[in-house]
């Protein structure tokens, strides 16, 4: 017979045992913190410390399994919010019950950590990459040789630039692509229509900094109405503008201006009635008066 001195000893032997047994595989995966998304990280040298925050901002994301949602990421703060359904795409059926981001969510929230919280690249695909924030800019036909970890990457074309992702070097990239998937880490896409890349100044920028107004404002590539479009502001927009030129004159909005403006950025022109301001702007130079067109453009 079992004594009941001995039957007590068994006991506590087994719940130490059960105590000190290692976590079943589900158990664990829910104790232990998120693991760092699998070659998702500054993958180059020469990434600023500002680049390297964004890029471990959205490898958090892409670590912590986001959804991407389409128009996700567009509130009134940087961060994940539910998206919307894409008419033109029945795969995001489900974003409105998802909270992630876009591609450009993604991006403005990256570098709103990167920047300390500052919201420094609100806006759609086409509004980052022709930010008057860019330090440095990139043709397709560079490739990635230039490039930087932390770098934009732009795809489309002048008129309607539709994605945009965070290079990490070593030929990757992190990206909110489209609806049904989570935030991935994806081989650069160089082909097609790949646009170029932007490099971005988290700090001051210089220049002379305006604000545009109006909606559909497009830029030109000359001074004049009938010239070729280039891009168009979708709603009121921060650009910096390098010089200014009495040419074409232009009727809208009830004005009457002459005056056009040139955006380094774009490398196009507006017409002065869509800048908040005087018809002629106060401090900018004349273009007759600085070397034309920018040093290197």
């Amino acid at each position: 017979m079992v004594s009941r001195t001995s039957l007590i000893r068994t006991l506590i032997a087994l719940v130490a045992l059960l105590l000190c047994a290692p976590l079943t595989t589900a158990a664990a995966a829910q104790a232990a913190p998120a693991a760092p998304a699998a070659g998702c990280g500054v993958l180059a040298p020469g990434a600023s410390a500002a680049a390297e925050r964004a890029i471990a901002a959205a490898c958090a994301e892409v670590a912590a399994g986001t959804w991407y949602t389409w128009g996700g990421g567009h509130g009134d703060r940087p961060g994940a919010t539910y998206g919307q359904v894409d008419p033109t795409d029945p795969a995001s059926e489900h974003d409105p019950e998802r909270r992630g981001f876009d591609c450009s969510g993604l991006v403005r929230y990256a570098y709103a950590q990167a920047a300390g919280g500052t919201d420094i690249l609100d806006g759609v695909a086409s509004q980052q990459y022709y930010t008057h924030r860019a330090a440095a800019r990139f043709t397709a036909a560079q490739g990635l040789a230039p490039l930087l970890p932390g770098d934009l990457l732009a795809y489309g074309t002048k008129k309607d630039l539709h994605h945009i992702a965070i290079y990490l070097g070593a030929g990757k990239m992190v990206e909110a692509k489209q609806s049904g998937t989570r935030l991935m880490v994806s081989d650069v896409r160089l082909g097609g229509d790949y646009f170029g890349a932007v490099r971005v100044n988290t700090g001051q920028v210089n220049g002379h900094i305006h604000q545009t107004w109006g909606t559909d404002v497009w830029t030109k590539e000359e001074p004049r109405i009938a010239s070729g479009r280039v891009y168009a502001f979708p709603y009121s927009t921060t650009i910096r503008v390098y010089c200014q030129k009495h040419a074409e004159k232009v009727n809208a909005e009830g004005y009457e201006n002459d005056a056009w403006s040139y955006l380094p950025d774009y490398k196009a022109w507006v017409t002065n009635i869509y800048i908040k301001g005087p018809a002629w702007l106060a401090g900018v130079p004349n273009c007759d008066d600085v070397p034309f067109p920018p040093p290197g453009q």
